[in-house]
């Protein structure tokens, strides 16, 4: 059943589905580190507007999904750190957006609210499905894709097949097996029953939510089907909403660009085994990034690190191999360009070598982390097996050997105290930690 909303409401905003949403604030600041608790927020409320601006609403039945959307209708999730003018709602060009969440209105714990898109990607997608049907700028956007043939195909299926998602752009779908499309299927959390690989229990308003999603960012699947609850080095999905998904707090990796040593070497031990895991696992995915940057990885308050952005992460099935792709030009629609060039090529899946990620990380991210925080002769070595960490001339064995000799200098500058409170006090015991 869809919400309600009063006359009132609906004047906010005339002909738009709203979202009113009751946000109480504290601090005006974005810089913010942490937010009050909600117990300590004054009883005295003010209503806001939320409506396309923030959440994009008007899209969220056709598109995302609801398991959020249910808990901003609820209040249960409260933005503590801004109180922008002139209708309250949050500035539409940040990334992302600290947050507090209720399961019960009673206990909280911080989240983080983040874009599917930026706003200038989903105004182009706006007015990219609106031109492919020659509608105006404010056509209906599910009326559009539901007419679409690739949508037309999506509702006859009963399995998600690999011809069913070809010429999407995300990097998770360049080389899909059955194996890993049932896997979306089986743990699609924004249907009510999520437990076989096929989509009997899917209405054609799920099909066109997930399929829009796999088009726009495939950051909420991918946390959905390989949870950090299982052991992979992801934050705990817990919905999205219009173009915005909600998971765990975390701090981006450029915050400990200046951490002190010991830390330093922490995170990036952490780092190298979180590609090794990607690498190499039980279910024998070969995931890999086609680019990173200081935001892709995140860290938990624990002092743990993740992968803060999975956008950017591809998967090869290595158990049931590279599945043969159709021709490209043949499988492009409007789904292949919401967000991109529509002529955007994706490298094909049989160039991805075992050290791309390894690659992209050595040269990247390590060197800021690790540059100089250690004596002579320590440091000369860390930079040494860097260097070769980050050659893409270099063949894989030689990239992955000197990312294993920099394990093995760093493992011994990492130390065993309560700020590192993922691995403490286990580390005192055992050398695995």
């Amino acid at each position: 059943m869809e919400p309600q909303l009063g006359p009132k409401a609906v004047g906010l905003c005339p002909g738009r589905l709203v979202l009113l949403l009751w946000v109480s604030a504290l601090s005006c600041s974005l810089s913010s580190l942490a937010s009050p608790s909600p117990s300590l927020v004054p009883r005295s409320r003010t209503s806001y507007s939320f409506g396309r601006t923030f959440l994009s609403l008007d899209k969220c039945n056709a598109c995302i999904g609801t398991s959020i959307c249910k808990k901003f209708f609820k209040e249960e999730i409260r933005f503590d750190s801004w109180l922008a003018s002139p209708l309250g709602l949050p500035p539409d060009y940040l990334p992302s957006y600290p947050a507090n969440y209720s399961d019960d209105s009673k206990t909280w714990r911080p989240v983080e609210v983040s874009r599917l898109a930026s706003k200038q990607q989903s105004d182009i997608s706006d007015r990219r499905i609106c031109a492919s049907a020659a509608a105006p700028e404010t056509c209906s956007i599910e009326r559009i894709l539901r007419k679409t043939r690739r949508f037309q195909k999506w509702l006859q299926a009963k399995r998600l097949t690999p011809d069913l998602v070809q010429g999407l752009p995300s990097p998770f779908l360049r080389c899909p097996s059955q194996r890993l499309l049932d896997r979306v299927v089986r743990r699609y959390a924004e249907v009510a029953d999520a437990g076989s690989i096929f989509m009997d229990h899917f209405t054609d308003r799920d099909k066109l939510r997930l399929l829009y999603t796999l088009a726009v960012n495939a950051h909420p699947i991918l946390l959905q089907i390989f949870p950090g609850a299982e052991g992979w080095p992801l934050p705990k999905y817990l919905g999205s909403c219009g173009r915005f998904a909600v998971s765990t707090s975390t701090s981006p990796l450029r915050d400990f660009y200046g951490a002190a040593p010991e830390q330093a070497a922490d995170l990036a031990f952490q780092l190298l085994a979180v590609l090794e895991s990607l690498r190499s696992n039980d279910l024998n995915y070969f995931l890999y990034f086609t680019h990173v940057d200081a935001g892709t990885f995140g860290i938990f308050n624990n002092g743990h690190l993740f992968i803060r952005d999975a956008s950017a992460l591809g998967v090869i099935d290595k158990q049931e191999g590279i599945q043969p792709a159709g021709a490209v030009g043949e499988s492009r629609d409007i789904f292949s360009c919401l967000l991109s060039g529509c002529q955007a090529e994706l490298p094909s899946c049989y160039t991805i070598p075992e050290k791309q990620s390894l690659v992209l990380v050595c040269q990247q991210l390590l060197p800021p982390l690790l540059q100089g925080k250690f004596p002579s002769p320590v440091q000369e070595e860390i930079d040494t097996a860097l260097r070769q960490c980050g050659e893409d001339s270099l063949p894989d064995p030689e990239v992955l050997g000197a990312a294993s000799r920099l394990k093995d200098i760093l493992r011994p500058l990492r130390t065993c105290d309560p700020r590192f409170a993922y691995r403490y006090p286990d580390c005192k015991y055992s050398d695995k930690f």
